[in-house]
Parts: C-alpha cells; sequence; structure tokens
C-alpha cells in the first residue's frame, strides 16, 4: 500500500493582498471605538506576523515584549512555541494598544468588549466586516475572498518580495516542511517577471519563415 502514489489534485494559487489592499483594509475599522482600535491593531499584527487565527485569539498580553528587539511569542500547531519578530511601525501600534487594553499577562491581548478571549467565527466576521468597508475605497478587494489565511499568506508574500529565503519564512510562519512555503514562489507573477527579465531572449524575428534564393535554387535542382 505504501508503493501506491498519493492521488494528484489541482493546487489553487495563493490569495494575497498587495500594498494598496493592506492599506485600505487596515484603514477600514474606525479607530474613534475602542473596538475599532483592537481591530486595527489585530489586522496590523496579522498581515506583519503571519500568525493563525487560532494564534491570534490566543495571544495573551504577556506574549508581548515590547523592548530592544520587540517580538511576539504563540503557540502554534502541536502546541508548538514560536517566537515572531514585529516591526517598529507594529511595536509601536501594539505598545499604544498595551497601555490601553490594560490587562494582566496571562489576559487575552484581543478581547471581546467583554474582556473574554475572541473567537474564529467573531475573528472572522470582523475581517468581513471591514473588507466590506475597505472595498469601497479599493474595489479590487471585491473580487477576492478575504480570510485570516488570506493575510497570513500576505505576509509571506511580504517577505518573499523582500527577498527573504524561503526557508527563513517557512520558520517565519511554522511550517513543518520547507516545501510548503514553495506555494508562494508559484503565485508570485512579480518574481517570475523579474527572472524573465534577467534571462538573454532567444534572437528570433516576428513573422514567417522566408527562405533564401539559393536555398530554393538547390531544393529545386534535387
Amino acid at each position: 500500500m505504501l508503493a501506491i502514489p498519493p492521488k494528484r489534485s489541482e493546487r489553487a494559487l495563493v490569495t494575497f493582498l498587495n500594498q494598496a489592499e493592506i492599506d485600505a483594509l487596515l484603514a477600514a475599522p474606525d479607530r474613534s471605538t475602542w473596538t475599532g482600535r483592537r481591530d486595527h491593531t489585530l489586522l496590523l499584527t496579522a498581515t506583519q506576523t503571519g500568525l493563525r487565527a487560532s494564534e491570534l485569539t490566543g495571544l495573551t498580553c504577556g506574549d508581548l515584549h515590547l523592548a530592544t528587539g520587540a517580538h511576539l511569542t504563540c503557540r502554534g500547531k502541536g502546541r508548538k512555541q514560536r517566537i515572531t519578530p514585529l516591526t517598529a511601525t507594529t511595536a509601536a501600534v501594539l505598545r499604544v494598544w498595551l497601555a490601553e487594553r490594560a490587562g494582566q499577562p496571562e489576559a487575552p491581548l484581543f478581547p471581546t468588549s467583554r474582556g473574554k478571549q475572541l473567537s474564529r467565527d467573531a475573528l472572522e466576521h470582523r475581517l468581513a466586516k471591514h473588507t466590506s468597508t475597505a472595498a469601497q475605497r479599493c474595489p479590487s478587494l471585491i473580487a477576492k475572498k478575504i480570510t485570516l489565511h488570506t493575510l497570513r499568506h500576505t505576509a509571506a508574500m511580504q517577505l518573499l518580495h523582500a527577498g527573504v529565503d524561503t526557508t527563513v519564512i517557512a520558520l517565519w510562519l511554522g511550517h513543518e516542511r520547507v516545501d510548503t512555503t514553495q506555494i508562494y514562489l508559484h503565485a508570485d507573477l512579480a518574481l517570475k517577471e523579474k527572472a524573465l527579465e534577467r534571462t538573454k531572449p532567444p534572437d528570433v524575428k516576428p513573422g514567417r519563415y522566408q527562405p533564401p534564393d539559393k536555398l530554393l535554387a538547390f531544393l529545386e535542382a534535387l
């Protein structure tokens, strides 16, 4: 049975957001409200870190480390812990949110209005709401199905565009196998275009082939 090859199936290209779509999504939450500030911080964290939905909802205030070398600690698949670096922008926004949140180290970082941990359904509901708002500013979002996993793909593609090696991206995302990260190489048309630019095009002129008179005379003499 082990010799039987696995069934082959088509794999769709991953969906990810470009920079204009990211900006529109992050601008969608109303930051004059508490929930808007929470959602903005959550979406920014998701697009920069690439955490899974369960990892985002499982974050606690104590998982943030905002001193030198800012990073967060999360518990991924198989209850494995990993550390994800934070950019200066993300760390600054999280620092402000953490001060407003004023929770104990074990309290959820992104809680409900009652202080409980957000559920995955609530997370997807908030994302759908903000995507609808963002689509009014950035119409290209209408054609895309945006989920929390889309933001995870977006984080991976940003790393890829920055020239980060796929082995590092695999560690960043908590992939068990490096070849899982190859899907981002297939999805990135920009990288393929850059590779095409580096190749030397064949010296072929367009149009039908016209044999010279000398060749025609040789063929007729056969």
